[in-house]
Parts: C-alpha cells; sequence; structure tokens
C-alpha cells in the first residue's frame, strides 16, 4: 500500500505493489491512461522527491497544484464553484470564461498549462530543479502542447490561457498566504531556540540542555542529509522549520478552530489549529509533569529494544492479526500506559475477521518483530529521496486507483465520473486536507516548541535513576528503573555502546556506532549507555529540524485516511489488502536487514495510517504523546476538508458561511462517538421545523421536528464520518464529526 521511495545504498528501489487477492498490481504504470491531473501529479510528486525535505511547503503545493487543476476544471465545465479563484486578489470572473466547442479538450488543456506554470515557478530553486523543468518541459511537449504560449486572456477562449490565468493568480495568492514564500518561507519572528544545538556525537553536549521540555536543535560535525537526501546548512544548527505555519490560509479550517499560542511557550504570535494544550511539562521546583513526561521518553527507549530480528520474538502481522483498532485514544497516563503495550503495537489492535471482498480470512503473515519493527521504521520515514508524508499518502491513493476493482464513483455512490473530473476532485479533499494536516500540527509545533526523544532520554539518562534514592546515582530526573528494560549499572550486562557518563544501563538498539558496512552489518540490540542512545535513523539525520509534539506523521496519516474514506466510499483497499514488500537484505538503508522478506499489509486506510504512528516510536521520533493528538486532529481536519470540498463540488457554499448558521443554532458534542445522542439547541424564535441528520451524499438518516430548546439525534448503527444538520429541504445548520 504505502508507496514511500527508500532508495538503499547500492541497491535499486524496492517495488510497491498492491494486491488483488494474490495478483501483485504496480503502481504508476501506463502513464498514457491516466488523466492529465494524474500526469501532473506524479511531476509534482518527482519534483518533491527532487526538492528540500520541507513537508509543510510540500503540502501547500500539492493543495495548490490540486485547486488549480481542479478550477480549471470547474470553470471549463460550469461545474461547482472554484477553491482558490475566488479568493484571489483579482478574482475571476465566471460568466466570462467562454463555453468550449469540446469541454473536455478544453479542461485537458487548461489543467495542464495550471500545473506546469505552478509547478515551475514553485520549484525553480530546488537542488533538482534542472531535472524538474526538464521533466515538465517534456510532459507539456508529450502532450502536444506549446510553452510559448503565456497568453493570460482567458476571455478569448484558448484553453491554455485560462490555465496561464489560473496559474498566474495562484502564484500572487502564494505570495500574501502567510507561507513567507518571497523569504523561502523563512520564520520572521520565531526566536532562538532556548537551548544549545545538540552535537548528537559528542556524549557531553546533553550538559547544555538548559530545558529539558523545550525543543534543540542539532549540529552535524559534517555532511548534513535531510529527508530527502539533500546536503543542507554550513555547519551551523538547522533552523526551526514552520514555526509560523499557523499564519497560513488554510483550506478548509476557519477562525473558529484556531486560538492563539500561549505566550509562555517559545513562540506566542501565531494562531493555533485545533489547540490540544501542552504536553507533559515541569520545572526543577514543580514536577507535576515528570512522571508522563519520563514514560512518554521511556516507551521510545524500550521500543528500541525491539529492533533486533534474532531476539526469536515473532508476530502476524496480516490484517487477519492486526489493524481494525478497537480501543479508543487514551487521555490520561494510566489509558496511556494501557495502550502502548511494552512488548511493541497497541492494545486494541485484534486485526479483522474475514476479508470484505473475498469473504475469506486473512492468511497468516509471520515474521520477526525485530524486521517488522526496523522495516515499518524506515517505511513511513518517508527518507531518503521521498515525496515526503504529504506526498506519500498522494502515492498510496495513485496506488489505489489503478487496481482493477477501483471504481471513480465520489464516495462510492453514484455515476462514475470520468478519470479526469474524478482526480481533480478528489485530489482536491486530499490536498486540502494535507495541507490544513500542516497547518494545524505546525502551529502545534511551534507554540509548543517540544523536546525530542534524542534530547530526553540522553538528559535523563546522564541523570541517573529516579527509582532508588538509596540505590547509585539516584536523581529525581533520572529514568526509571525497570528489570529487564532500564536497570542499575550493577545489574549483568555490558554496554555495548559508548560508556563515558553512564548512569544506568538500559535495553535498546546500539546505535550507528557498530554499522561500518551498511550492506553487511547490523547494530543489533544489547545493554547501552542511555546517555548515548541513538533514534533508529541514518546518521547523517537522526532526526527532523522541528519540535516534535504534535506528530506531523499521525496528523497528516489520519487525515489522508479519513479522506480516502470519503471519497472512495469504502474504508478498505480495493481487493480488501494492500501490500508492500520490503525485500530480504535490500529494503533497509543503513543496516543490513530486513532477514526476511517483510510484506506489510493493510485492509483499511485507516490500519495504514495507525501503523505510521508506532513507526515513529520504533524509528525514535516520537513519544506517544506526540502521536494519539496527532490522530485525534487529523480526523477533524480530514472531516473539514471533505465538507468543503463536497460543498464546492456542488457548488454550495453559502451554507458553511451563513452566520445563521453558527449564531442560532448550536450542534454538540463535537465529534461525538457513535452511540452517543448529537444535540441541537435551538432559539425560540427558530419555528416548528424538521431537522435531518444526512451523511455526504445528502441522504437523511435520522430526522426530529423541533421543539423546545433541545432535541436529540441518536447515532447508534451509524458508520463514522461527517453528517449535517439541515433544515428538511433547506439550510445546512450544523456539522458533525461521528467517530
Amino acid at each position: 500500500m504505502p508507496a514511500a521511495r527508500q532508495r538503499p545504498l547500492l541497491i535499486t528501489f524496492a517495488l510497491l505493489l498492491f494486491y488483488l487477492a494474490t495478483a501483485p498490481i504496480a503502481i504508476g504504470a501506463q502513464t498514457t491512461e491516466h488523466s492529465v491531473a494524474r500526469q501532473w501529479n506524479e511531476q509534482l510528486l518527482e519534483a518533491i522527491r527532487n526538492d528540500f525535505a520541507r513537508p509543510v511547503v510540500h503540502a501547500r503545493n500539492l493543495y495548490h497544484v490540486s485547486a488549480a487543476t481542479y478550477d480549471c476544471w470547474a470553470l471549463v465545465n460550469k461545474s461547482g464553484t472554484p477553491a482558490l479563484l475566488d479568493n484571489v486578489q483579482v478574482p475571476i470572473d465566471h460568466w466570462l470564461v467562454p463555453d468550449y466547442p469540446d469541454p473536455e479538450a478544453a479542461a485537458r488543456e487548461a489543467v495542464s498549462f495550471a500545473a506546469y506554470r505552478l509547478l515551475i515557478h514553485r520549484y525553480q530553486n530546488s537542488p533538482g530543479a534542472v531535472g524538474t523543468t526538464g521533466r515538465l518541459n517534456v510532459l507539456l511537449t508529450e502532450l502536444g502542447y506549446d510553452g510559448a504560449n503565456v497568453s493570460l486572456d482567458y476571455k478569448s477562449g484558448d484553453p491554455a490561457a485560462l490555465g496561464n490565468y489560473v496559474a498566474s493568480q495562484i502564484i500572487r495568492y502564494g505570495m500574501t498566504d502567510g507561507s513567507n514564500e518571497a523569504m523561502d518561507f523563512a520564520n520572521s519572528e520565531y526566536a532562538d531556540p532556548v537551548n544549545p544545538a545538540l552535537d548528537f556525537n559528542n556524549v557531553f553536549s546533553i550538559f547544555q540542555l538548559r530545558d529539558p521540555v523545550r525543543w534543540q536543535s542539532l549540529q552535524f560535525p559534517g555532511v548534513v542529509i535531510d529527508q530527502s537526501g539533500n546536503p543542507v546548512g554550513d555547519g551551523a544548527p538547522l533552523p526551526f522549520l514552520g514555526a509560523e505555519w499557523g499564519r497560513v490560509t488554510p483550506f478548509a479550517m476557519d477562525a473558529a478552530d484556531r486560538s492563539m499560542a500561549d505566550a509562555d511557550f517559545q513562540f506566542g504570535n501565531s494562531f493555533v489549529y485545533h489547540d490540544p494544550g501542552p504536553p507533559p511539562v515541569f520545572t526543577r521546583t514543580d514536577t507535576a509533569g515528570l512522571a508522563e513526561y519520563r514514560w512518554n521518553f521511556e516507551t521510545v527507549l524500550k521500543w528500541s529494544g525491539h529492533l533486533d530480528p534474532s531476539d526469536g520474538v515473532e508476530w502476524d502481522i496480516s490484517p487477519g492479526a492486526s489493524g481494525n483498532l478497537t480501543a479508543p485514544y487514551p487521555t490520561t497516563l494510566a489509558e496511556y500506559r494501557d495502550f502502548y503495550l511494552k512488548e511493541g503495537g497497541t492494545a486494541g489492535s485484534n486485526g479483522h475477521a474475514l476479508n470484505p471482498v473475498t469473504g475469506e480470512a486473512y492468511p497468516p503473515n509471520i515474521v520477526p518483530r525485530g524486521d517488522y519493527a526496523r522495516v515499518l521504521a524506515e517505511f513511513w520515514a518517508d527518507g531518503p529521496a521521498s515525496e515526503t508524508p504529504p506526498g506519500h499518502w498522494f502515492d498510496i491513493f495513485n496506488g489505489v486507483m489503478d487496481h482493477p476493482l477501483f471504481e471513480r464513483k465520489l464516495a462510492g455512490t453514484g455515476p462514475e465520473l470520468s478519470p479526469l473530473e474524478y482526480d481533480v476532485k478528489a485530489y482536491l479533499a486530499l490536498g486540502g486536507a494535507l495541507h490544513d494536516a500542516a497547518i494545524s500540527a505546525w502551529s502545534i509545533k511551534g507554540a509548543y516548541d517540544y523536546i525530542r526523544p534524542i534530547s530526553a532520554i540522553r538528559w535523563m539518562g546522564k541523570n541517573g535513576q529516579s527509582t532508588n534514592p538509596n540505590g547509585d546515582n539516584p536523581n529525581i530526573f533520572g529514568l526509571e528503573l525497570d528489570p529487564g528494560y532500564i536497570e542499575p549499572l550493577d545489574a549483568p550486562g555490558e554496554l555495548q555502546n559508548l560508556r563515558t557518563l553512564a548512569q544506568t544501563q538500559a535495553w535498546g538498539w546500539i546505535g550507528p556506532d557498530s554499522i561500518i558496512d551498511p550492506l553487511t552489518d547490523v547494530a543489533g540490540v544489547g545493554w547501552i549507555n542511555p546517555a548515548y542512545w541513538f533514534p533508529y535513523q541514518r546518521p547523517t539525520f537522526v532526526t527532523p529540524n522541528f519540535a516534535g509534539y504534535i506528530s506531523g506523521h499521525s496528523t497528516y496519516s489520519s487525515a489522508a485516511a479519513y479522506v480516502l474514506e470519503k471519497v472512495t466510499g469504502s474504508p478498505f483497499f480495493p481487493g480488501g489488502v494492500g501490500e508492500f514488500v520490503a525485500k530480504k537484505d535490500e529494503f533497509l538503508v543503513f543496516e543490513k536487514g530486513p532477514s526476511v522478506d517483510v510484506v506489510l499489509q493493510w485492509a483499511t486506510y485507516r490500519d495504514a495510517s495507525d501503523q505510521t504512528s508506532l513507526s515513529r516510536i520504533w524509528g525514535g521520533i516520537h513519544p506517544p504523546v506526540d502521536d494519539i493528538p496527532g490522530r485525534r486532529i487529523g480526523i477533524v481536519v480530514g472531516a473539514d476538508a471533505v465538507e468543503k470540498s463536497f460543498d464546492l463540488f456542488a457548488g454550495d457554499l453559502t451554507s458553511i458561511s451563513d452566520p445563521e448558521r453558527t449564531q442560532n443554532v448550536r450542534v454538540f458534542p463535537n465529534p461525538v462517538a457513535v452511540g452517543e445522542d448529537v444535540i441541537i439547541e435551538i432559539p425560540e424564535d427558530f419555528g416548528a421545523r424538521t431537522l435531518v441528520l444526512s451523511d455526504l451524499t445528502g441522504r437523511a438518516v435520522r430526522q426530529v421536528r423541533t421543539a423546545g430548546a433541545f432535541r436529540r439525534l441518536p447515532t447508534q448503527g451509524l458508520q463514522p464520518g461527517v453528517y449535517f444538520v439541515r433544515v428538511a429541504g433547506g439550510k445546512i445548520l450544523g456539522k458533525v464529526v461521528i467517530l
């Protein structure tokens, strides 16, 4: 299923395959059979792979290109409402767009010119600009279009001019959307980090950590490689990418979703969208959050002890044994402890009884846990030479649409659409959701400026142990002893990494220092000094250059999974299963492995999203507290994007901007769990009307007659998703997300 483009050293790509029953379906084959929207999307993904790893920037580009192609299609076909063209400085006059004798051909041409111009502009300064420009020129020529046509006169009847005009307006819009594109997306007010940078090859560098709850940049002694495989920086600490992304104009989020950042944290002059509140914090005089902080980062340390394929632990990773999460997302420390299992994975992921397409049980898929965890950490890391998380989900979706069972029915209902119409609409919903996921996640990262595991674990490790005040190296800010996981130095064991500053020993991944040749060496797991712990990442990357809380991967993936469920009309991959094959001794990048072929499998998009979240713990990038808020927010972001997209497709924007809806009628709680009632608060002058709860297709699933100040609509038996409260035959009064 997922399609991160991992490139092992000196080894060719592993191929991402989707399967129908046992027949593999290759992603991205036979470009000529794809719509022009798909072909330009593939060019965008390739441009991302050859640019710097800036996930927020690429999420914005994916949205803007998707909006440009949808807007061209909508204007040519006089169908729906444009997504961005009504928001630019000089809105296009819809009525002056001429009627084209061949709307399908005109749409193809307009879409192509809009995408071409926008991509040329957005990737002109990337490290791979020469190759990207060449590929874009080749595609435009192969499609039969002349790049010398730069006309903007969309009223003339020239579809190329319409595409050029749309691109020009979105380029202008991009200079005013809050991203600071004119200054290459640099932060304008974000102060220097509280903590000096960590030299991760110098164990003594951790003594410079001034505040153990705040983000710490990294300083590399040699060449620094970003997530896309590009050398970056000049030896200086890496800056915080996207600290002010809360200023960027979103797709579907609005003023009700945002608040101002807490000025007590690093950056207090930007909007925060879907603020989850602070992560576990403490001070030397107020240690109330210390226990929760310690457990979160110790979980990352302990899970790194799973990364050895020779430890004898084997798991069934088939959809019949994993996925289908039924446990609720945790909120308290006790619930977090129960949800994240010490041996790895989460409670409640017990699998699916049957493949809904074949009607048969999913066959077992037994692999070493160490191989599974390593492959997950590498596969979902989206690097090197990857399309970053937002592009990754477009690549996944493209593979879904290539499946022979896939039907281009929007929301899985109605007539099958042409490839171009379906693609521009589905891409808009997905691109808008991923753009808003970036804004929300990075607005939270900038506001709370939270520490990464490499700094937190090393800091606690150098402090000692917090369990036994009468034992060796006691320190309230140290690690909690846990037999078999974290032990005193006098316990049995021999440290497998640097002994300097060792105060305790932990069972974890030994680290990159033990890997001389990644084609032959495996670091393995053993007793290590946690003050010199490494994430399971390339030694030239180690950890991203932005704060941890919340997880971008969790937010992106949760939003994308929601959108794919809704635009396809099914939570399941076509054929009931998606797969990726990580070949034995070929797939892993910075050490040999996996030791066997590992076939990752997912029944549903949500299963894949949940797995993405776990991969970041095994990879040493995020603790659980970064993960869960991202999953929750992603669902809400995805729901808003789907709602707005479908309103655009229907040409019905007044319903979501009507102040009467929000001022006079209140719908709560939101989101609501299946089985709970949706409550509608009704003003006295509302009158006697019938209210209906309808799904995305407009189908009424519940109804009630107004009477009194409050009415209840039960949700028993409904599927999770976005629903609208409407006046029967009239306006939308509110939206509710059912989880």
